[in-house]
């Protein structure tokens, strides 16, 4: 009914009485009440309002259709149709019984204060899934599931043949079309229900159909004469990949020659899939439907069967491989003064791992000892990649060094969270992957070859606004106007380092960044600042890099390559990262409040991140999750909101402020809503910068 009122409003934009309306929706008394209803709940959500006894359509309300791409607690944003306007933001209490992917019909406005849409969701139009996971309560007598995929807080009601088994809090599965029990998984602290509910939740796909695994069965381990003819030899080249302890799947080795002027010769090899992966075959559209591997702490979803992605295709040591090599000569000053592409075979020496080499970098004896015959060639490759990535960043490129959770288990039970480091290895093989990635997309661009570019737009200008707003905040400054230049971020990362409120600043700072995309536009990569850029040394997990090693393969055959709609092939790989990283996120968040549960009474320091209208939003720093400090619990004062960045105290005048360190108390935890409820212990006084 909603999404005829909004149609009817904007056909009849001088007005339109309540009678005509009913006459027009040709509906019946009794449906008139449900009618008003509705009309009170859009004049309430600011898109419809009253007269002179007439309704007319807010001015700047738009209908549009979407899809529902982001589900965060109680909130989502919705992709419109067209694609050239922003993600619409959803706001609590407005998605309907809409859920993670669903095709649905939108009105919105443009909201000046945040800068961006706002709407509310009229209708689902197409269901992305036919059933729901969600939490079961029974609520007054009455059954209802309480979606995880969806923003809204509204119970769906559904029918049970028997109610043997359904427990308050258990998670269940709905049929949508029916609003029936299928299947009750468990209680959320059991094994296995909270991968199960992210699967479901963001349509992952965990196991491989019988006519993929049967065609990749049917590889031969092993090479033959055949493969290897017509391809440029570097077996006699010493080759490493160089990887995390427990990674399986190696998609790209790298090795070094000395120049004698002072350069050097570097060779990136990224494993041949498209050898094996040909356009069209049952593997290759599997492959395109996930268009990325997805990572959980304690296990994968790989874009390809095992016997590819950890056996056919991975750079195992001392195997010989099909390979697609990149050469590049670079001088002293880290500037490429030729670059080279081969179809290729090589045979690694050593599976490295990063730790092992950045032991050998620190001079530890047994490592050195151990791989004694590739010390020489490690510290050849240290010096380049000193100079590669200074060159980058002296160039304007962004270097954020934001630690990542990581989820550390004793025998099989999360026992802690730690930051994710890097260190010296993992910026190794990091300029050296965005080398070979810069060179082949320079290539392919100069060439003029339709190709996927792997781009990233600068920050919108509202979004620059907004993050000068909190750099005045904290007595920092940007140049005046719209323009914001990776330079101009990286003098802020370098004035705040050691600041109590460095981490917030940074994490302000990515918000203000818009995220990077596949496109067949070369719009360059706003983080990187480059020109060109792509993605090629991943294709054993990422659906882009099989395209352009297609792409690449097919210009040095000097051959035609049909390869379709690139501009479908760029939204839909865009938006499976998207969805990937997020259910990766989302099932880290899950375990972390679950953990937090069992540390009730606790103290712990964090950093405000959010001053709401109910309380203080504060990040916990040993947790990487968020938690609320209620008004209502702040007993020793009133406490008032002085704009969206500070909050007083009326009685005792004591403030509190975003990025402000602060002390507090684990007092609930509801994992399921990824909620938390703290009770301060004391502010942090902040220490001299």
């Amino acid at each position: 009914m909603v999404h005829q009122v909004l149609n009817l409003l904007k056909k009849y934009s001088y007005g339109i009485r309540f009678q005509k309306l009913v006459n027009k929706l040709n509906i019946s008394s009794k449906e008139k009440q449900v009618l008003k209803a509705k009309l009170r709940q859009l004049e309430g959500a600011g898109l419809v309002f009253r007269m002179g006894g007439k309704y007319y359509l807010h001015r700047g309300t738009e209908l549009v259709s979407g899809k529902l791409v982001t589900v965060v607690k109680d909130y989502g944003f919705v992709k419109p149709h067209p694609e050239e306007l922003p993600d619409i933001f959803i706001p609590p209490g407005k998605a309907g019984h809409a859920v993670l992917g669903d095709e649905v019909e939108l009105a919105y406005v443009y909201n000046p204060k945040k800068g961006k849409p706002e709407g509310r969701i009229i209708r689902v139009k197409k269901k992305a899934k036919k059933t729901i996971i969600g939490m079961y309560e029974n609520v007054n007598g009455q059954d209802l599931c309480f979606p995880f995929d969806s923003p809204s807080k509204e119970g769906i009601r559904f029918k049970a043949p028997s109610r043997a088994g359904l427990k308050n809090g258990g998670i269940i599965e709905v049929d949508r079309s029916q609003n029936r029990l299928k299947r009750i998984l468990g209680m959320p602290d059991e094994p296995g229900v909270d991968v199960e509910v992210i699967t479901q939740k963001y349509g992952l796909r965990p196991s491989f159909p019988s006519d993929v695994l049967s065609q990749a069965e049917d590889f031969k381990s092993g090479l033959s004469a055949s493969p290897k003819k017509g391809r440029k030899d570097f077996r006699d080249w010493i080759s490493v990949t160089i990887d995390g302890k427990d990674a399986r799947d190696f998609d790209d080795a790298v090795s070094i020659k000395k120049q004698k002027e002072g350069g050097f010769l570097l060779g990136v090899h990224i494993a041949d899939v498209s050898h094996y992966v040909k356009p069209g075959s049952a593997i290759d559209k599997e492959a395109y439907l996930r268009a990325t591997s997805v990572y959980f702490p304690d296990q994968t979803f790989p874009m390809l069967p095992e016997k590819l992605s950890n056996q056919i295709c991975s750079l195992r040591p001392q195997e010989e491989k099909l390979t697609v090599s990149v050469v590049l000569e670079i001088n002293r000053n880290g500037e490429v003064t030729k670059k080279d592409f081969f179809r290729s075979v090589i045979s690694t020496q050593a599976r490295l791992t990063y730790n092992s080499v950045y032991k050998i970098f620190l001079g530890d004896r047994k490592e050195r000892n151990r791989y004694s015959s590739l010390v020489a060639h490690l510290m050849n490759m240290r010096k380049l990649a000193s100079i590669l990535r200074k060159k980058r960043l002296d160039s304007g490129s962004l270097d954020f060094e934001l630690a990542e959770p990581e989820l550390v288990y004793q025998r099989g039970v999360l026992d802690a969270v730690v930051p994710f480091i890097t260190n010296e290895a993992h910026w190794l093989i990091e300029e050296f992957m965005l080398a070979a990635n810069e060179a082949v997309a320079s290539f392919l661009s100069d060439l003029d070859i339709p190709m996927l570019y792997r781009i990233h737009p600068p920050p919108a200008k509202n979004d620059i606004v907004r993050f000068k707003e909190i750099l005045n905040h904290f007595g920092l400054s940007l140049p005046k106007g719209s323009c914001l230049g990776p330079k101009h971020i990286q003098s802020i990362l370098e004035q705040i380092q050691g600041w109590p409120e460095e981490k917030f600043i940074t994490l302000e700072m990515l918000k203000s960044l818009q995220i990077a995309v596949y496109s067949t536009r070369n719009s360059g990569h706003f983080g990187l600042g480059k020109k060109d850029y792509t993605h090629f040394t991943s294709p054993i997990r990422r659906y882009p890099d099989l395209i352009i090693h297609r792409i690449l393969k097919s210009v040095l055959r000097d051959s035609q390559l049909n390869m379709g709609s690139l501009d479908s092939d760029a939204e839909h790989c865009s938006e499976q990262e998207r969805n990937a990283e997020e259910a990766e996120k989302d099932l880290v968040e899950w375990r972390i409040y679950r953990l937090l549960q069992s540390k009730l009474g606790e103290q712990c320091k964090g950093f405000i991140v959010e001053i709401s209208k109910s309380g203080l939003i504060v990040e916990l720093d040993n947790y990487f999750v968020t938690g609320m400090i209620l008004y209502h619990d702040m007993k020793e004062d009133y406490y008032m909101k002085k704009g969206d960045k500070t909050v007083s105290g009326r009685r005792t005048g004591i403030k509190f402020s975003i990025g402000e360190k602060v002390s507090v108390m684990v007092l609930s935890v509801s994992p399921e809503s990824r909620r938390m409820n703290l009770g301060l212990v004391k502010k942090i006084e902040k220490t001299q910068k």
